[in-house]
């Protein structure tokens, strides 16, 4: 049986500061994303529920310094890096604006209509990113058979992987809100047939904050 689990990362200060923290701008996590990172680690070392999963994360700083954090709990696994698992991006124009000059000087784009229309300009569109998580989670599984992978991500591949593999609408029809350090299981029956375990489950996180307040 192959066994996906899905982590996305801690809070990031992208987050905090508001800011579109792309692949070029993104500078790690927040104190509270480190502290919801090192929660997640404490529960793995505990349960055992990730032992021995190969552990996968995007090129993003927020996503590798997760990885850094939970890997002693499964065993001291070396963090592979997978830019194919990297968040949607918005390219170099994009990438680092503050989510306020975003909207002012491109609006607000529709995230439900057409996949192949423009939202980040200079960047991918949301079929492009689409194509390559799907492309790269199918490969995942097929380099894992029968066996588990932690693949720590982001929530719009999280968002990206449960609609292919579920064989769900590409846009629209449901929303998903993934919360930071949480953890999202998926595991392949059967060729062609996945069935989703759980998704965003954060009870390592009771007791500390949602997010950072912001001034």
């Amino acid at each position: 049986m192959t066994r996906l689990l899905f982590v996305r990362h801690g809070e990031s200060n992208a987050s905090v500061q508001r800011t579109i923290g792309g692949p070029r701008t993104c500078s790690g996590l927040s104190p509270l994303g480190r502290k919801q990172a090192e929660a997640l680690a404490d529960r793995l070392a505990r349960t055992h529920e990730a032992d021995r999963a190969a552990l996968i994360a995007s090129q993003y700083p927020r996503a590798i310094e997760t990885a850094e954090l939970l890997a002693p709990a499964i065993g001291g696994a070396p963090v592979f890096v997978e830019p194919g698992v990297g968040e949607h991006d918005p390219g170099p124009q994009c990438d680092g604006l503050s989510f306020d000059d975003f909207v002012q000087q491109h609006g607000r784009p529709s995230w439900e209509d057409d996949p192949h229309s423009v939202t980040f300009p200079g960047g991918e569109t949301l079929a492009d990113f689409q194509h390559r998580v799907g492309r790269t989670v199918h490969r995942i599984a097929a380099e894992h058979e029968d066996a588990s992978a932690l693949i720590v991500c982001h929530g719009g591949v999280i968002d990206t992987a449960f609609r292919q593999l579920l064989r769900l609408p590409a846009v629209g029809s449901f929303e998903l809100w993934t919360t930071n350090t949480s953890l999202t299981e998926l595991v392949r029956m059967r060729p062609g047939r996945w069935r989703l375990v759980r998704y965003n489950d954060a009870a390592h996180l009771e007791g500390l904050p949602t997010e950072t307040a912001r001034s």
